[in-house]
């Protein structure tokens, strides 16, 4: 699992030209799924994305997570993250998982940040979207679960 964070001031996303999802400050993440990703992936990443220290406190050191500055997550379901670019010019996606495995475990991590008192608001899982967003910083920061790796 493969997820990039960036901290930010505000975020919304859009479909057809419709807004769908936004948040005022906190963390807009990219979320990856790979094709041997599991349920515990999904809660290791929660775990880390939740507790992850990247605001700042009165001194300006990052010590602070996304609760403790009262914070919200916007979540963009992304399988580009996992487009593999080594070879010719088109990327490859097959490390990307199946979109029914990757729906499945998408909401479940969505879920998993709601239980731990989070915000969370979502795209649209398979649709166009159009993610807007004012980085904060700027903080953007790559996070993959420890088995992630060929």
């Amino acid at each position: 699992m493969r997820v990039v964070v960036q901290r930010s001031k505000e975020a919304s996303v859009t479909v057809e030209g419709k807004q769908i999802g936004a948040i005022p400050y906190g963390l807009v993440l990219l979320v990856g799924i790979a094709q041997e990703d599991t349920e515990k992936d999904v809660k290791w990443m929660a775990d880390k994305i939740a507790g992850l220290r990247i605001f700042e406190d009165e001194p300006g050191v990052m010590n602070l997570d996304v609760t403790e500055v009262g914070g919200s997550i916007l979540s963009v379901s992304q399988f580009t993250l996992y487009g593999d670019c080594r070879k010719g010019r088109r990327p490859n996606f097959m490390r990307a998982a199946r979109p029914e495995q990757a729906l499945k475990l998408y909401e479940h991590f969505n879920e998993l940040l709601r239980a731990k008192g989070l915000t969370v608001e979502t795209g649209q899982f398979g649709a166009m979207m159009d993610v807007q967003l004012l980085n904060d910083g700027p903080v953007t920061i790559i996070v993959e679960t420890p088995s992630d790796g060929e």
